[in-house]
């Protein structure tokens, strides 16, 4: 894979975590198996939102989410990912902004997957 922070572990970790690319009709389905959306709550006219739900591979997690820290940490060249990132992580926190972005970069790397193209980092749909 050659999104922006995702190393030959990470890409590895992530193929074999999800095994088939078609198993998801949507890419933003792969951030809810992972357990990167948040919680909700719905009661009557109670509507709140949590922390993430943390279902799904908890090293995957882990392993998107120092992908997220290294793309807004270290990762020079820009990108429409890279610049929601770092706008994120000023306007929310770092982890916060990390955790949203290691959701984006899950819906990425399986987008790519499937269509099997390469990451292209002038993408109108990432940011």
């Amino acid at each position: 894979m050659t999104v922006p922070g995702v190393g030959p572990i990470v890409a590895l970790a992530f193929i074999s975590t999800l095994d088939d690319a078609a198993r998801f009709k949507k890419s933003k389905d792969v951030g809810a198996f992972l357990g990167l959306t948040p919680r909700r709550y719905q009661s009557g006219e109670m509507d709140w939102s949590g922390r993430i739900s943390k279902c799904g591979d908890r090293d995957l997690r882990r392993l998107l989410y120092s992908a997220a820290t290294t793309l807004i940490t270290q990762v020079k060249k820009p990108s429409p990912l890279l610049i929601w990132a770092t706008r994120l992580n000023e306007r929310k926190g770092f982890k916060k902004a990390a955790v949203a972005a290691a959701r984006k970069i899950a819906i990425v790397m399986h987008r790519i997957w499937r269509n099997e193209t390469v990451f292209d980092p002038n993408m109108e749909g990432v940011a």
